[in-house]
């Protein structure tokens, strides 16, 4: 054997860059929230669980990660903007079920040690956190050199929200009669993504395309619509009887999730207020329709399972924040299926 050392240095990873980006967290993971017992440096977060304003509290988790659009986010500089993608997405994930948010734990997995960048991931996902009334508690940071590319990063993260179980909205409610509301997406959100990219490599031209006055890179990378503030007020009241998140899989993909045995969903297809960007990406792709509706949201971020009788004020309500929403269907006798009928209206 030779004298030769190796440095753990050497192989890519400098205990000094990283006890600094350690060092530039502990900023950005400050809180006023009391329930955080403490801070950056413990081997775990610590947070108090105990909600005597709840008659039996129930923990609703889920882990989700921002898919390929991060791949386009490291490379065209919206780094801020993807950390949004991710929380807005996972936060949408749980408030379907009637749940409030309370905190997240993420993961950057990078291929080195990039000081800034870092820095600034972390920053984004506390303040993507923090504006919808939860709190980042910590984390993993974790360099892989020989695994991810310099440059690289992949990332995840995790939430507790909570619900009282009687409070909880999973769709057992809906019944024959019931409206379909669908609240509005700002574009394409967090799926479809590899087929986005697919164009883009096919078709770079596409880049010159205009979505009315944004450019059509900014039309994709716009951040991932967040519908917690708008529909908060609306948990726990009678007729909400189910939603849904409308993300790959598109409508009938994820709206079938939460509807019961002996009923269907009748959407009507030509309701739709199919987004501008959607038929760019279909006519540059030449994505068959079909396509088209189990990849993408197609305009509708969320949807609403109520009451006929509540359906009016509901989207009084949801229209006071800003956001578009509209019938788009029906609860009919059937056998757990979303049915499609007429035809989507492109032009």
């Amino acid at each position: 054997m030779g004298n030769d050392k190796l440095t753990y240095a050497e192989t890519g990873i400098n205990i000094d860059d990283t006890d600094a980006v350690k060092r530039n967290m502990a900023k950005s993971l400050q809180t006023n929230d009391s329930r955080v017992l403490n801070s950056l440096g413990a081997f775990a977060s610590l947070y108090d669980f105990k909600f005597p304003e709840y008659d039996h509290p129930v923990l609703v988790m889920k882990t989700e990660e921002p898919g390929s659009k991060q791949k386009l986010a490291f490379q065209h500089g919206r780094v801020r903007s993807i950390c949004y993608d991710m929380i807005n997405h996972l936060i949408n994930d749980i408030i379907v079920m009637g749940a409030k948010p309370l905190a997240v734990q993420d993961a950057i997995i990078s291929g080195a040690v990039d000081k800034e960048t870092i820095s600034e991931i972390v920053d984004a996902v506390s303040a993507a956190c923090k504006e919808q009334d939860c709190v980042l508690t910590g984390g993993e940071t974790s360099i892989q050199p020989g695994v991810l590319e310099k440059g690289c990063y992949i990332l995840t993260s995790s939430i507790v929200g909570i619900v009282d179980k009687s409070k909880i909205i999973d769709g057992s409610a809906i019944r024959k009669g019931d409206v379909i509301v669908a609240v509005a997406s700002n574009g394409v959100h967090t799926n479809g993504y590899t087929l986005v990219r697919a164009i883009m490599d096919k078709h770079p031209e596409v880049l010159n395309q205009w979505v009315g006055d944004e450019s059509f890179l900014d039309a994709i990378m716009k951040p991932h619509l967040c519908y917690y503030k708008p529909l908060r007020d609306l948990f726990g009241i009678d007729g909400l009887h189910g939603m849904a998140h409308i993300t790959g899989g598109g409508i009938e993909g994820n709206l079938n999730r939460v509807i019961p045995e002996q009923l269907n969903a009748l959407i009507d297809l030509s309701r739709i207020d199919i987004l501008p960007l959607f038929q760019i990406i279909r006519n540059m792709g030449n994505v068959d329709e079909q396509d088209m509706l189990r990849t993408f949201n197609m305009g509708v971020g969320l949807v609403l399972v109520v009451d006929s009788g509540i359906a009016q004020s509901v989207m009084e309500h949801v229209a006071a924040f800003g956001l578009k929403s509209y019938v788009i269907g029906e609860i009919v006798e059937g056998n757990k299926q979303v049915v499609y009928q007429q035809e989507l209206q492109w032009d």
